[in-house]
């Protein structure tokens, strides 16, 4: 083996970084600015599009049944808006509805993002979000989401997978944060005698690419299978082009966590290496295997891991240590983003995109920007929020109701995009 070939070896093996969504320093909370000069101009410079279609691609805007978010703020009801989570854009795009319907939002998001750079430190807060920290349990942030609420102040907007999973037609398990802030927020309102509900509005956001498919993830797949020390693979059909892909990473994982790759079918691969970077953390710090989705393990996890690291309570070797398990709960999540049947089900032009720009995100943490996507966003219907919660019930029926509602919406856009064909 020659020297190129060994060092594409090293570079292929080793683990991708971990994009700095963690940050082992005192968490602070940054509240929403409350005034509305800024996002008034923002709205009307149009600021957001103009990022959107720079850095994310996002070329065209479309609000549908946007009436429905509308009367529900005549009616003085406090809103939660509650959209899936598919591209890092999402929480700008949601500007647009709200320039659609002529109001302001506040938005939940995870402290990281004002940690990127000062920019964003002081922009993100102007536009009204918000701080949440996912590795423990930030009660400013839910009081500040039940008095928004509670006041009907504005819109708020909420993520409740919790993070961003790129398979666009599909939703992950839902955070039960979301029916704890606005049942409080409820309450809150019939005590305190106020006028209107409070009510929850499912938002459906698709990602639809109207450029050429295969000229634009041809660089992308060329450039791994050079990773991989692949000749290229350019004449076979994008669809098996793309799959062997999958399974030359995936069985890459497998050997370094697993000794060898899996033979079982890709469903339950995906599910025994999640298991294998996870159940020994949870054996040490959870006291044994935990069988839940992906994302309530990997918050638990970082509950127990994180807080004497940050108060620095953890010698050097002690924190490298942790560090390495992070990137083990990291890759995890990485893993189950991949839904097994998502591209044989229904091999779409952009599950087919979303699917290499996830292969691309996990090798290198960045993706390319294609260009050519339009986005729509479909508000779903009120749903009414009730005090009370049918503690008999086993899945909290108001989580369950707007994961129907918010899969529903999704079922329908999915339709729009394009069955891709040789």
């Amino acid at each position: 083996m020659g020297s190129a070939q060994l060092a594409a070896f090293e570079t292929v093996l080793d683990s991708p970084p971990m994009q700095e969504i963690v940050f082992d320093k005192p968490y602070q909370f940054i509240p929403p600015h409350r005034g509305t000069w800024w996002p008034w101009w923002i709205q009307r410079l149009r600021l957001v599009d103009w990022h959107l279609r720079s850095r994310y691609g996002v070329e065209s805007l479309e609000c549908r049944h946007s009436e429905r978010l509308r009367k529900s703020i005549d009616a003085g009801h406090g809103i939660m808006l509650t959209p899936n989570h598919a591209r890092p854009c999402d929480g700008l795009v949601i500007g647009a509805l709200a320039r659609e319907v002529g109001c302001h939002v506040f938005v939940m998001a995870s402290w990281h993002l004002f940690q990127q750079d000062w920019f964003s430190a002081w922009a993100i807060p102007k536009m009204g979000a918000f701080s949440i920290y996912r590795e423990g349990i930030d009660r400013r942030a839910i009081n500040e989401g039940i008095r928004i609420l509670e006041q009907a102040e504005r819109p708020l907007v909420v993520f409740p997978e919790g993070a961003v999973f790129r398979s666009n037609d599909r939703i992950q398990a839902l955070l039960d944060g979301v029916s704890f802030m606005a049942r409080s927020a409820a309450k809150k309102r019939v005590r305190g005698q106020r006028h209107g509900k409070v009510v929850i509005h499912p938002v459906g956001i698709k990602y639809l690419f109207g450029g050429d498919l295969a000229a634009a993830v041809e660089p992308v797949l060329s450039d791994i299978e050079h990773r991989l020390t692949w000749r290229p693979r350019g004449k076979l059909p994008l669809i098996e082009r793309i799959g062997k892909i999958g399974q030359g990473l995936l069985a890459l994982k497998e050997i370094e966590f697993m000794a060898s790759p899996g033979v079982e079918n890709l469903e339950q691969r995906l599910e025994d290496l999640v298991n294998q970077l996870l159940n020994p953390l949870e054996e040490e710090w959870l006291g044994g295997p935990l069988s839940d989705d992906v994302v309530p393990r990997v918050k638990n996890l970082r509950v127990k891991i994180m807080p004497e690291m940050v108060r620095g309570d953890v010698d050097e070797a002690e924190r490298m240590r942790r560090w390495d398990q992070l990137a083990n709960i990291y890759l995890a999540q990485q893993v189950a983003s991949y839904p097994a049947d998502y591209v044989t089900e229904r091999p779409s032009v952009d599950r087919l995109l979303e699917t290499v720009e996830r292969f691309e995100e996990d090798l290198t943490d960045k993706v390319r920007t294609h260009g050519h996507l339009k986005c729509v966003m479909d508000v779903g219907e009120a749903i009414e929020v009730n005090v009370n919660r049918d503690r008999a019930a086993k899945v909290d029926p108001l989580m369950q109701r707007i994961g129907q509602d918010l899969q529903g919406i999704l079922n329908e856009l999915a339709a729009e995009s394009p069955v891709w064909i040789e």
